[in-house]
């Protein structure tokens, strides 16, 4: 694989085993955001396409899930290898098609790697449990099975570890998978599915598949042979698919938008707040589900805090993600870029104030200023939608019920943060806020281990730890009467 200014690459559906181009011949453009270059084609999955995926996932499910699951963790543990193997340039071409900084990929594909072996290693404990019997000769026993063949979605500001999250959780617990990985990222997530391919999972295990993501989703979920659902994406998707999905009476993992407030109380450190906060925020130009976004701070400290989070933004070096000195790359594409300029103009028309950026920086691809307003209208577009992308608020607060007050105020609780030094405070915001993650003085909450979800119109689910895995079994009783 090579990915760069002088060649470009073909992405093929993976359907039964068989890298193959789409039924109908229809190919998207794959385009850099940083240059707007096209860098190659994905091919579109038509509806022959699918249904080949589908038969082959059902298929392959019958062997898969009857395969020792030691077996399934070798195969596992074999792809993690691999991949560790190619990461320098699965990193890069995601940098190239995705528009991160270098080393942000390279953090990625490592925790994609570790993703792979955690639940290599996870799936080998996949036990049950005994019941006593009411009745002497009466044995039970509840055992866990696979739930069946699994159709996935994953977005694209992860691309890695959102489709190894995805496939190595359904693999480790005996289910197979048709994945669609984000036709923005096709190259690095299809050489990721590659590895569990060289690895010696069987032909219809993992298929992959790319298109218009509302054809496949209508022709996937719905279908009889798809017994569970995992979607990583927006709000208004996700609602429509979990719809989708209940009406067949499908399992399914939502992991879906957040709007992350921050709790900044006076006892903090607030040189270390800030240098977390914005590390945070602008990370993959702040494109990403639980980044710190509404950042409450006490009033006595609001302006010391607000001098020392300035300093830091202004040190975010802006640029092409392959260069070494970037901080911060360009948005993925321009539906990012408009909803950015929308975002900032409705900050001034309702009152509030830009501290920060607020612009389109004028060279070739998708980049936009580190962006920090203060005081925004309540009522305002930019306090009720998830921004996505390397806008942060500044918002100050009385009292700390005020704080948990505006932090459960929107319908998301993915995440939270805090910031503090006082035992009282942290125990009134741990009880207090409305989330599925809540990181205290620090910003580091996604590991292979931990769940990952969300509240309310967050979604439901998870797609790590323990939690994960349990949304790929069923419990299954059985009860033995003996003679």
């Amino acid at each position: 694989m090579t990915l760069n200014g002088e060649s470009q690459i073909d992405v093929n559906l993976l359907i039964d085993g068989q890298w193959t181009a789409g039924s109908d011949g229809l190919w998207l453009e794959n385009r850099n955001p940083a240059t707007l270059e096209n860098i190659g084609r994905v091919a579109v999955a038509s509806r022959p396409d699918l249904e080949r995926a589908v038969n082959a996932v059902a298929r392959a499910f019958k062997a898969w899930s009857r395969t020792p699951a030691l077996e399934r963790s070798n195969t596992l543990r074999r792809a993690a290898l691999i991949f560790r193997e190619r990461a320098d340039e699965i990193s890069r071409a995601m940098t190239v098609e995705q528009g991160k900084p270098l080393a942000e990929s390279r953090l990625e594909a490592e925790l994609a790697a570790q993703i792979i072996d955690w639940f290599a290693e996870e799936g080998r404990r996949t036990y049950g449990r005994i019941v006593p019997g009411r009745q002497p000769n009466i044995q039970q026993q509840v055992i866990q099975v696979p739930v069946g063949p699994v159709a996935s979605f994953a977005p694209w500001n992860f691309p890695l570890t959102q489709v190894a999250r995805k496939i190595s959780a359904a693999l480790a617990s005996g289910c197979t998978i048709v994945v669609k990985p984000p036709e923005e990222a096709p190259v690095c997530t299809s050489e990721l599915v590659r590895c569990f391919v060289d690895a010696g999972v069987p032909e219809g295990v993992v298929n992959m598949v790319f298109g218009v993501p509302g054809d496949i989703s209508s022709y996937l979920v719905p279908h009889p042979a798809i017994r569970k659902i995992s979607f990583t994406g927006s709000v208004p998707v996700g609602k429509h698919l979990a719809s989708l999905a209940g009406q067949h009476m499908k399992r399914a993992t939502m992991e879906l938008g957040g709007h992350a407030p921050v709790i900044v109380t006076p006892s903090a450190d607030l040189a270390a707040a800030a240098r977390a906060i914005v590390q945070a925020k602008y990370a993959n130009c702040g494109q990403v589900c639980i980044s710190p976004t509404r950042i409450l701070v006490a009033d006595s400290v609001y302006d010391r805090f607000t001098a020392e989070f300035l300093d830091n933004v202004g040190n975010v070096t802006v640029g092409d993600g392959l260069q070494p000195d970037t901080k911060m790359g360009p948005l993925n594409n321009e539906r990012r870029l408009s909803a950015m300029l929308r975002l900032v103009d409705d900050v001034r028309e309702t009152g509030g104030e830009v501290l920060a950026g607020g612009k389109r920086i004028d060279r070739p691809g998708y980049f936009f200023e580190p962006t920090v307003v203060a005081g925004p209208s309540l009522g305002g577009a930019l306090m009720n939608e998830e921004p996505f992308g390397p806008i942060a608020i500044l918002l100050r607060y009385a009292e700390l019920e005020d704080a948990l007050e505006e932090a459960n105020r929107l319908p998301f609780g993915l995440a939270a943060y805090a910031f503090s030094d006082s035992a009282n405070d942290i125990a009134r915001i741990t009880a207090g806020v409305q989330t599925g993650m809540l990181g205290i003085n620090h910003t580091a909450i996604s590991f292979a281990e931990t769940p990952f979800g969300g509240v309310k119109d967050s979604g439901y689910g998870s797609d790590g730890g323990l939690e994960a895995m349990r949304g790929y079994l069923q419990p299954e009783l059985v009860t033995i009467a003996t003679r």
